[in-house]
């Protein structure tokens, strides 16, 4: 806001007439203390001081259950909109931390930016005035900053608490409501979790999300953002406004990838960059707080599973038509060096088709900057490879299993090196400590008069840039120790491998089963040839196979191949 010129009142003490806007805030967590600080309370006390000083109160501005952590509130931006018109030249609030808890925007704005504008700045509760002197005004904006922090510690572990507890602390996702009787518990809603269904009964049998999308508009069937803002959330007009009555095919997928509707607790995909910013960021999958079985299911493993099979594939379009190759590795098999998924490809001679199948990425354009060359593999191939690795697998004995799982753990923990990363985590966290001690006692020598202001803000910004770089560390360092998920990991995979005695054939529903993943390499052939030989010759090639659960076992993924069509018979 630009310095404006007024007419300047006289101050209070030779009893100049003022011009005061209020200011209110509580947040959310502050209203459950009591009402000694509500809006209320606070807009009380603001009114009685204008009528005890002689101060005409022009508006009193509030943000109900906003935090002091940034200043991008409505009320607070109303009220600097209004400071502009010179209405007013006096901002009152019950105390600084109604005006802010970050320490260096609540310092600007009530020892800067306000005088600057010749706009005085009054707190009623801690005596701060900005036309006089506050020796003891560092001190509180950091106290209030650190209150700030200890409110979001206390959040954050009150929500990982209730996770972990499998208590749905998040708003309802379509198809669901709230239990009435236990607001932690979703139950399926009547009018929605139909649709769900429906959804995913048609992803299931081959629709793609587009044709769902367009049948449910057609239909007139409410998409849930339209259903939100007429049903449920309180949207503003403008807000609604918004809500489009059409589906969506990104709605449909959204919904079709939500394994919420398996009836799992899945929270904790997005969190705030830090406890001042509302900006939020995808958390890695492997980090979301996952708890199975806390509601009723909308839809069974088998339907799921296959919905995600067939998403995105158009199935029923090309699968009627005999001629077409049907390869079961769609979205399975990927290129290892650019990570797109490797389509069929071949040609037909004599009437023989199986042995001139490949599986080949296109990603093989002149005009690309790395095209790939020379990633493909006979279908034939990778089809026996993965399952001569499965029947491996399925033949293991309970305790050669044992050995394994020991084995991963071991090589696991040696890999991420856990004891020496705790040290690192612990003496972290301890100079962190002493950090923030550090400045509290800077502040109070400040206030003293042993520091001066220059030289507090030099070694303050020095202290906060270790601090950030240390709770880099910490997160980056702060490894679960694996043994227990690795245990329950191979637990699942061989709970589904003892449900097979031996793979003759390989099809859809056996890899989907197991795998997640094969990423397929470039051949390497042998040494002096630049393509490969038309007699008997073997070539190498890696094939990485990423299990469900566990992930890649294979610590050789190079293989010796000889390529089907040219074995001996």
């Amino acid at each position: 806001m630009q310095t404006k010129s007024r007419p300047y009142f006289t101050t209070m003490t030779d009893r100049r007439q003022y011009f005061a806007y209020g200011y209110c805030r509580l947040s959310r967590e502050e209203s459950r203390q009591g009402e000694s600080g509500s809006i209320s309370t606070q807009r009380q006390m603001i009114e009685a001081y204008c009528e005890q000083n002689d101060i005409a109160l022009l508006d009193c501005f509030v943000d109900d259950g906003w935090s002091g952590g940034n200043f991008d509130r409505p009320g607070f931006q109303a009220m600097m909109r209004a400071l502009e018109t010179g209405k007013a030249n006096m901002v009152i609030t019950k105390d600084l931390s109604r005006l802010g808890r970050d320490m260096r925007e609540s310092s600007y704005y009530a020892e800067q930016f306000f005088p600057e504008n010749q706009i005085r700045y009054l707190t009623i509760s801690d005596n701060f005035d900005s036309e006089a002197e506050n020796p003891m005004a560092p001190f509180q904006f950091a106290m209030n900053d650190t209150y700030l922090r200890d409110v979001s510690s206390k959040v954050k572990r009150s929500l990982r608490a209730k996770r972990n507890a499998g208590e749905y602390c998040a708003a309802a996702p379509y198809g669901y409501s709230k239990d009435p009787n236990n607001k932690k518990v979703l139950v399926p809603n009547e009018d929605t979790a139909p649709i769900v269904r429906r959804i995913f009964e048609r992803a299931a049998a081959g629709d793609s999300c587009i044709k769902i999308a367009m049948d449910l508009s057609a239909e007139g069937v409410i998409p849930p953002l339209k259903y939100r803002a007429n049903f449920r959330d309180n949207f503003s007009e403008k807000g609604a406004a918004r809500a489009s009555d059409t589906w969506n095919h990104t709605t449909v997928k959204r919904i079709l990838k939500n394994r919420v509707y398996l009836g799992n607790t899945i929270l904790g995909k997005t969190r705030k960059v830090n406890v001042k910013s509302k900006k939020k960021v995808p958390v890695p999958e492997q980090a979301w707080a996952v708890t199975e079985d806390t509601h009723e299911p909308l839809v069974d493993p088998d339907t799921f599973e296959k919905a995600q099979r067939n998403m995105g594939k158009a199935s029923r379009d090309y699968r009627q038509y005999d001629h077409v190759r049907k390869s079961i590795f769609g979205g399975i098999a990927v290129c290892s060096k650019c990570g797109h998924s490797l389509c069929s490809s071949g040609t037909v001679h004599k009437g023989e088709r199986e042995k001139y199948w490949f599986l080949s990425c296109n990603h093989t354009r002149k005009d690309l900057p790395d095209p790939c060359t020379g990633v493909n593999i006979r279908y034939a191939d990778i089809c026996e490879i993965v399952r001569q690795d499965l029947n491996s697998l399925i033949a293991l004995s309970d305790d050669e299993i044992d050995t394994l799982v020991r084995s991963v753990i071991v090589n696991t923990n040696s890999r991420l090196n856990l004891v020496d990363k705790k040290t690192q985590i612990e003496q972290a966290q301890n100079r962190l400590t002493m950090i923030d001690r550090m400045v509290s006692k800077m502040y109070m020598d400040n206030a003293q008069g042993k520091i001066s202001d220059d030289r507090l803000e030099r070694m303050v910004a020095e202290l906060e840039k270790e601090a950030h770089a240390l709770e880099a560390k910490i997160k980056e360092l702060d490894v679960e120790d694996p043994a227990e998920k690795i245990q329950e990991n191979y637990k699942k995979f061989f709970a589904l491998a003892k449900q097979y005695t031996h793979i003759e054939t390989l099809d859809r529903d056996t890899l989907v089963t197991f795998i997640d993943r094969i990423e397929i390499g470039e051949k390497i052939l042998p040494e002096g040839y630049v393509k490969m030989p038309r007699k008997n010759a073997s070539y190498q090639q890696s094939i990485r196979i990423f299990y469900k659960f566990i992930g890649e076992i294979v610590t050789e993924p190079v293989r010796e191949l000889v390529p089907s069509n040219q074995r001996p018979a």
